[in-house]
């Protein structure tokens, strides 16, 4: 289904008036200039969506289907125009390998554009055997003691890189599920040894153009160890392979309370932090809507972006997405809610007077530190976010716009109650 613009001006039509005074308030607040300098800044700001998030996610106890799902990659194309259509914040898609491997790229290609959708970075998979594959994937991929494995597991990502030439994208995502559930499994020294010499050999079959971006995490599925389990480690990798290779940050994919936005500011003192994954988390890799559990936590990490950012960091261009998975919602009206809370999130991290920061920060002032943040932080900057979606021709208030047009509704009319994407 294709959403229509009298469809997002009724939307938008009872909420105008209120709209325009919040917004003039804040204008009046935080100055003109400002206000147009983060809109600005807002409206260029694309996080893309996963094709594997558009599609009721589970557990492995169960999984609970919604109906109407993209069950074709060209409905997934047509799932994140819905996205974009709405939040004017969503003009990318992220495809996994092999779940995505496109049938017709010209068709896709020509979606895609009628859409205003692009293809970021493509991600291989090989925490699972595929159908086509002669060895297992079970004791390891990249990093497996036996050698026929890991060529396996290297061809793959570099099938993975030549689908995402035919689409236009610039990147490729590795996220290893390699490691042991027991001590004693495997030898550390030698798996991480195979492990960067499938990475650099991956990495030479890179266009010039392109970047490859190195996750970590540090257990699950195997929870005794993991070949890359973190940041560190990911960033020694990526270093051994060459100036186009970076780490990728995903927030679920840490200890619990580790201090990821110094991982961050870390990263980009290296000058290797290439994305991130968006999501949250209560206990693990709980792959939650953004900011439902730690806001705060995740202001501090915009913090640091838009310090490097504003130093000019221009290592890469930074790979956003969200990395969700979704057991009891629907999962467009989820990535809708993440999606306004990155935005959010980013307004107030512009907002921020890092000039007055530092000269706190230069005369040990820890109180006045935290009321520079506080002041940020505690700023409404919903008028300014829906603002951005205003001018980007999205709705004011895409989560309602989507229930008043019956989205789901209507994919559910179109694709059937037991429509089922593709994937897990």
């Amino acid at each position: 289904m294709v959403i229509k613009k009298i469809d997002i001006l009724e939307c938008d039509g009872p909420l105008s008036d209120a709209h325009a005074d919040s917004l003039e308030y804040i204008k009046k607040r935080i100055g003109d200039a400002t206000a147009e300098r983060i809109l600005e800044q807002l409206i260029a700001f694309q996080v893309a969506i996963p094709s594997w998030a558009l599609g009721a996610g589970g557990t492995r106890f169960g999984r609970f289907s919604i109906g109407g799902e993209p069950a074709s990659l060209k409905e997934k194309v047509e799932d994140v125009g819905i996205l974009h259509t709405l939040t004017g914040s969503a003009a990318e898609i992220s495809l996994h390998i092999p779940w995505d491997i496109p049938k017709d790229i010209n068709a896709i290609q020509q979606t895609a554009a009628e859409l205003g959708i692009h293809f970021a970075s493509v991600n291989s998979n090989t925490f699972q055997d595929h159908s086509d594959a002669e060895y297992s994937y079970q004791y390891g991929s990249l990093d497996h003691s036996r050698s026929e494995v890991r060529k396996q597991a290297v061809d793959h990502n570099k099938r993975v890189i030549d689908i995402g030439k035919t689409l236009g994208a610039k990147s490729l995502t590795v996220w290893l599920a390699d490691g042991a559930n027991f001590p004693g499994q495997k030898d550390f020294a030698s798996a991480l040894a195979h492990t960067q010499k499938s990475l650099q050999e991956i990495y030479a079959h890179l266009p010039e153009d392109w970047k490859m971006l190195v996750e970590y995490k540090p257990y699950e599925p195997n929870f005794y160890s993991t070949v890359i389990q973190d940041w560190g480690t990911s960033c020694m990798l990526a270093e051994s392979c060459g100036p186009r290779a970076f780490t990728l940050v995903d927030l679920g994919h840490h200890l619990p309370n580790t201090n990821i936005e110094q991982i961050v500011a870390s990263l980009i003192y290296r000058g290797r932090l290439g994305g991130f994954h968006f999501n949250d988390s209560k206990y693990g890799d709980d792959d939650l809507t953004v900011g439902c559990i730690k806001p705060y936590a995740l202001f501090l990490i915009f913090l640091e972006l838009v310090k490097g950012m504003e130093a000019g960091y221009k290592a890469t261009r930074l790979e956003w997405m969200i990395d969700a998975s979704h057991n009891t919602k629907d999962p467009l009206e989820d990535l809708l809610q993440s999606l306004d809370t990155l935005m959010i999130t980013f307004a107030k991290a512009l907002l921020l007077s890092r000039q007055a920061l530092h000269k706190a920060q230069q005369a040990n002032d820890p109180v006045m530190c935290q009321e520079i943040l506080q002041k940020a932080y505690l700023t409404d900057v919903r008028p300014l976010v829906m603002e951005a979606r205003k001018r980007a021709g999205g709705a004011l208030d895409p989560v309602q716009a989507y229930r008043k047009i019956g989205v789901r509704q209507q994919l559910i009319k179109e694709r059937g109650l037991d429509a089922r994407a593709t994937g897990l």
